[in-house]
């Protein structure tokens, strides 16, 4: 398991490329990484998160704050929104395999949560790889300012990588920050080229099912080697042009 300012790194890193491709939304939106209890287990009890009131593109390793689920800042000076702790600290206390949770509101992913009965359409190779990996919420109920709304949400999620929140934005979750950074990059790929291709009135493309079950079987194989790549090469960029990232 990486250490713990290897996780920062990765956390920093995601947000100051999520802020460099425009899926931030001013000072809001919150990813977080739950990390290891003193004896080594990942409970879901303590996460990384970013702070409140900070943009994306000045996040650094040390400014995440480390919290518990019961909202105790453990490591930080600043605080955590109270949106991002009612909807992270149940996520991850809910939905073990969500180690990794990104909430954004970017735009075209959000952009298919407001048409009715919106949903990802299995009709290119992007979309083929959340196959089976998503899940939608399709009652927006307000901000989370408590810990039911959260709950709601982790159950919602229930064992999908992604979740569509209805009139909202989206959750995209994964085992660690380099496989849930890149799902949320091609989601957010497959959604533009998706609302592209609507934008005339024109009908989508059909893909077989058998030939999206054996995509989706590729995916399985080939994503995790994917984000380990591409994550991989964004932590290179930043090295050479935002090296205060890391610190």
């Amino acid at each position: 398991m990486a250490s713990l300012q290897e996780q920062r790194i990765d956390l920093a890193c995601a947000l100051r490329w999520a802020a460099r491709l425009g899926l931030q939304e001013g000072v809001c939106n919150h990813f977080s990484l739950a990390v290891a209890d003193e004896d080594g287990t990942v409970r879901g009890d303590r996460f990384l998160i970013n702070p409140y009131g900070w943009h994306w593109s000045e996040i650094t390793a040390s400014s995440l704050v480390l919290c518990d689920a019961a909202g105790t800042v453990l490591e930080g000076r600043e605080t955590v929104e109270a949106t991002a702790f009612f909807i992270h600290s149940r996520v991850h206390l809910k939905a073990p395999h969500a180690t990794c949770v990104l909430h954004t509101h970017m735009p075209y992913a959000t952009a298919l949560t407001l048409r009715e009965n919106g949903r990802l359409a299995m009709c290119e190779q992007n979309a083929l790889m959340f196959y089976g990996r998503t899940a939608y919420d399709d009652d927006y109920e307000g901000l989370a300012l408590d810990a039911s709304e959260g709950d709601r949400l982790a159950v919602k999620l229930g064992n999908a990588s992604a979740l569509f929140l209805a009139s909202h934005g989206v959750i995209v979750t994964g085992p660690n920050v380099a496989e849930a950074f890149t799902d949320l990059y091609y989601l957010e790929r497959a959604a533009q080229v998706q609302v592209l291709a609507r934008s005339d009135g024109s009908r989508l493309r059909t893909i077989r099912e058998d030939v999206q079950q054996r995509a989706a079987q590729q995916y399985a194989t080939e994503r995790p080697l994917v984000a380990e790549r591409h994550f991989a090469a964004l932590r290179r960029i930043l090295d050479r042009e935002e090296p205060d990232y890391r610190s």
